[in-house]
Formats: C-alpha cells, structure tokens, sequence
C-alpha cells in the first residue's frame, strides 16, 4: 500500500473514496457518538463504553492512538479486534484503495468502520483523531455528538487561534442533531454556540443545562430532569469529574434516545472504568520492581499546557499529604508539541526530570532538545539513554 506523503493531510476526499469502493460501511453502524476536543475525548468514551456495557449493550469503540498493540484502537462489539480479522479488513480497504496514496489514519479509519459493518452491535463509539471538521472519521450520521474542553493542541494543523481551533472541532456538529459540551473557554463556547445555532443543534452544556459538583464521596451531576449523586470515578485526578459527569449528560441525551442505561448501570460504569496512561499508577512490571521502597511511578500521556496544569495540580495535591515524596518526572515529547507549555506548569512541583529518546520512526525531539525545553522552565533536566535509565539515575545515585 502506498500510503500517503504526508502522514497528516486532513481532508475527506481519500476516505470517502475508499468507504464508497466498500459499499459505504459507515452507512450501516448502530447509533453513533462522536467525540471531538483537546482534552478528555478518550476518557469520555472509556466512559461510555463503561456504562453502556454496564447496561448490558455491545459497543463498537474507535480511539487513538494505541499504547502497545494497534488492536487497542478497534474493539468490536466490546472485544479488541482480533489479528486475523484486523488483517482481512486492512486488506479489503488496501484493495478498495487501489495504488492511490491515503494517509495511515484514514485508511485504518475505514477499516474500522468496515469491521463494525460485520458485527451487530448497540451503540458506535468514534473518537476524533485531529480536529473535527476535516478528520477521516467525520464522514458518519452520529446520534449524539460531544466536545470536551478545547485548548491548543495540534497547531501547525488548526492554527494557533482558539477560534480557529473551536471551528475545528465545531465542525463535527451535525444538522438537528444533539451535542453535550464539555467546560470550555468563553471564545470556545461562543464559536461552538454559533455554528450549533446556524445547524439547530440543541446543545447540552456544562454550566448552562447541565452541572456538576464535586462532593466529599464523589459528585453531583445535575441537569433540569435529573439530579444524582455519584461515586468518585476509577480514573484519578480532580480533572475526572468533569469528564465523567460529561458521561453522565450524554447518558441523559442517550436516554432521550431510547437507550436503557440506568442509574446503577452509571454508577457501575464509574468505578469500573479502565483507560490506561491516563494518571496511572503502575502496580507491577519492571520498572516497578526496580523502585526503591515507598516509590510509586505513575504514567500519563498528556503533552499540551492543559495537561501540564491537570498534572500539577495533581502534584500539588501530592504535596500536601501527611509525607509527601519528591517529584521526578521522566518525559519525551514530539516536536510537533509545545513541550515548554507541558513542562511550565510542573517545573515548581518537581525536584528534577530526565529525558529519554522517543520511539523511533517519530519527528520527536531528542533528549538534549527535549532538556533544553525544560531548562526554559527553569526545570533542571539530563538526558537518559531509556526509562530504566532515567529511574536509576534518578532515585539510586
């Protein structure tokens, strides 16, 4: 397959190509949501994904991008994608293609969607992969949409202007279709509200139709029909709140819709909830064994200034307990983020930080450029070889 030049080129054009060669798979999804934003889009569908199979549906699951294994990116009917099945449908798509270029994310976008054409389910859950209005997975009839916060993220595609940004990410918006709103900035929530209106898309959003509180045992979510108080979400950090009672308000809009999910179904659905590197504490593997007593080593995948904050008020939490241990960050950063921004927010809060190369076949930036952004921030920073590395020098010299 000759895949693309450029291996982000947003536009429609390719995929919608491909997927009609396949007899327009997309076409034959159960009920879709599609989630746009900066921050919080794959919490908000590990979420879902909870609650809805809590309830007892079966959900198709497109995010990205994937940890260790690219099955992690396609769940079909609740199940990772199996290999010989990823391989029958890249194949398909490869074929449908012909030898003209498409990009990685479009071609294995229209292998999702093809997979889930093969296999009854309840609900069709699509996470933006950049942007909105231009990425490969906007080519659906969604049921609901969704947009978490917005912040910069991505510029050298969608420009260094919010508004240009929030347009972006708007332009999932559909016509009379429904959208539940995460908290967002004032110009994000203008830009949002104006093309909702030139579309009749009913919005449902945070501080306007609906709330949320957090409560000493977890949270209140409530809206003009429903009131609940809620368990802490299994995802930490006080920035989970918002994206879990996000959740909750697209359960209510799904609930217009006919779906069954209940109140015990949310709450079970809460606690139950996994979604890996997103502020997570590792219990084993080697890293950990090669801890000195009483660490912890936690990972995160954030890399834009908002998650740098949501990362330092969490370290700032950190701070305040009855013996507090030092913060050691360990990092790599592509190039094509603002690794300045990330760090600016934790420099305060950590004692030293390490930078290890990147995996390669990435635009990243190497340890020495990665420590020099960190110097910027007044972070004190060395290069590593690897992680391993990073935690020996750090925690056992």
């Amino acid at each position: 397959m000759r895949l693309h030049p450029r291996s982000i080129d947003l536009g429609l054009g390719r995929i919608e190509r491909v997927l009609k060669r396949l007899g327009s798979p997309h076409k034959k999804l159960p009920p879709i949501v599609h989630v746009a934003g900066t921050n919080g889009k794959g919490s908000l569908v590990a979420y879902l994904r909870a609650m809805s199979e809590a309830a007892g549906y079966r959900a198709h699951v497109f995010t990205g991008p994937h940890l260790v294994r690219f099955n992690e990116r396609i769940r079909v009917a609740g199940q990772l994608i199996d290999d010989g099945v990823l391989d029958e449908v890249l194949t398909e798509c490869e074929e449908a293609n012909g030898e003209q270029s498409i990009t990685f994310f479009e071609i294995t976008t229209a292998a999702a969607y093809l997979a889930f054409s093969r296999v009854p389910a309840d609900i069709t859950l699509i996470e933006v992969g950049l942007g909105g209005r231009y990425d490969a997975t906007n080519v659906i009839d969604p049921a609901l949409t969704a947009i978490t916060p917005i912040g910069y993220d991505h510029t050298g595609f969608l420009g260094d202007k919010l508004e240009g940004i929030a347009g972006e990410k708007a332009g999932i918006l559909k016509r009379t279709v429904p959208a539940v709103i995460g908290r967002q900035r004032e110009v994000s929530a203008g830009v949002i509200a104006a093309r909702a209106s030139e579309l009749a898309a009913p919005l449902f959003r945070m501080g306007r139709e609906w709330q949320v509180a957090p409560m000493a045992t977890g949270f209140r979510y409530e809206s003009d029909l429903l009131t609940l108080d809620l368990p802490a979400p299994a995802l930490a950090g006080a920035h989970q709140l918002d994206n879990a009672a996000t959740a909750v308000a697209c359960i209510e809009r799904l609930r217009a819709a006919n779906f069954s999910i209940d109140d015990s179904a949310i709450r079970k659905g809460l606690v139950s909830v996994e979604w890996p590197a997103r502020l997570q504490k590792l219990a084993r593997g080697p890293l950990v064994e090669q801890l000195p007593p009483g660490c912890e080593l936690w990972l995160d995948g954030g890399h834009n200034e908002d998650c740098g904050l949501v990362l330092a008020r969490m370290a700032s939490d950190w701070a305040k307990e009855p013996a507090p241990l030092p913060l050691y960050l360990v990092f790599s950063m592509m190039t094509t983020k603002d690794a300045s921004g990330f760090l600016r927010p934790l420099a305060r809060h950590a004692t030293a930080a390490r930078a290890v190369p990147f995996p390669a076949g990435h635009s990243a930036y190497t340890p020495e450029q990665a420590c020099a952004k960190a110097a910027d921030v007044g972070l004190d920073c060395a290069p590593s070889n690897d992680i391993g590395a990073a935690l020996e020098d750090l925690l056992v010299t």
